[in-house]
Order: C-alpha cells, then structure tokens, then sequence
C-alpha cells in the first residue's frame, strides 16, 4: 500500500494515507481501538474493497488494473476470517469449511477427508452435519477460520478471530494459525488482546483515526502449538 486512504462519504475518512509493505511469509498484528479502522483495512487488503486513493499491489499486480475476474482469481489465494463469520447457513458445518476447496476443483473424498480433520482439530467433529444457526457464536467462529484455513492460502485475514471463544480453543486456533504461517503463508491479524500481542512479539500495526502507527517489536517469542 501506499498513500492509501479509504471513505466511505459520511463522517471522517476510514483510513488516511496508509502506507505498509507485508512481506511474504510475515505475521503482522493490527491493533487499535474501535473505529480505528482495523476492519476497513483488512477488507482493502483482502481485496474486498478498493481504496478511494492512493495504489494497492498484491503479488506484484497493481489491482487498480484488474477486472473482475482477475481479481476474483487473487481473492482465491486469500483467507478471511471476520467478525461476523459470514457462513453460509444452508450448508452444513462441514459443507461450509469444504467449499473453498470444491470451487478449486479438489475431489470430494479429498476435502471431505480434510475438513474432517481440521474440525476435529477444533472440537467441533461432532457437529459436522449441524447448520450454523444451531451453533453457539464461538462454534461459529471455530468453523469460519477451518474455512479460510482449509485451502491453505498465501494470505491469511483474521479480524478478532479469538474473541468468541475460551483460552483452550483460542490456543488451539492461535496453533493452527502459526501452523499455516509456518508452511509460508503471511498473516495479518487484527485484536484487541494485548496479552496475546505481547506474548507472541510479532510486529506491530496500530491505527488510530484512521491513520498507521509502526510499533517495533521483538521476534516472535512462539507458542507454536
């Protein structure tokens, strides 16, 4: 990013001239208060929406070039994780983590084999044929990061992906994160937890109004579970 800035035309700008550049491979944590504009950031990074200035690239294409399709063949290699889950519910549990892999044309028994395996990993093996409105928020939360995780993207967006669920299942995600970082993947993770923040040492984003804020951080103390 570079000079970004986004609007959405009613009160003060969601970001101000934002400029990062996120190695591949790198764990960035984006902090701030409420309303600072860590959502908004991430929905530009995970190029669901375009910024109102400045340029954005992605794996060395300058998305104001894109069209269409080309941009839904970059979101492809994106994991997104939000705070409203966004799962679909009329599929089951295991047919919403599946989907990313039945778009990409993986064979049934392929990803039915995998997602099994990573809501197992979750405690959520016994609810594979439940539908989302019958699970808890935290339950719901479990499924969407299986989801974005399933296909192994090469970015991973995870906004507050802890926040509905208890420290056990929380480290277990936090684990299965670092395990997708670890294969290459770059993650961007957006909290409020200062503890988890200051436990893992990962670099540092903070936002406040709308504006970037670099903290210098240590490296990475680990956890790795």
């Amino acid at each position: 990013m570079d000079g970004v800035a986004l609007d959405y035309g009613a009160g003060a700008p969601a970001l101000r001239e934002v400029t990062l550049a996120l190695p591949p491979g790198s764990f960035t944590f984006i902090t701030g208060e409420s309303g600072a504009g860590k959502t908004s950031l991430l929905n530009i990074i995970g190029l669901a929406l375009r910024p109102t200035a400045g340029t954005l690239r992605f794996l060395e294409h300058d998305v104001a070039d894109l069209d269409r399709s080309e941009l839904a063949s970059l979101r492809r290699q994106i994991g997104m994780v939000f705070q409203n889950f966004r799962l679909l519910d009329h599929l089951t549990v295991l047919e919403n983590v599946m989907l990313p892999l039945l778009v990409a044309g993986v064979p049934s028994a392929e990803r039915k084999a995998y997602a099994r395996e990573l809501l197992a990993w979750v405690n959520l093996g016994d609810r594979l044929d439940w539908f989302p409105p019958a699970l808890s928020g935290g339950q719901q939360q479990r499924v969407a990061i299986a989801r974005a995780v399933i296909s192994r993207p090469k970015l991973l967006l995870a906004d507050e992906p802890t926040g509905s669920v208890d420290d056990e299942i929380g480290m277990r995600l936090i684990g299965l994160i670092q395990a997708l970082h670890r294969e290459g993947a770059t993650v961007v993770f957006a909290t409020h937890d200062r503890n988890l923040v200051d436990q893992l040492r990962y670099p540092e984003i903070r936002l406040s109004g709308g504006k970037m804020l670099r903290v210098p951080a240590a490296a990475p103390a680990g956890l790795e579970r």
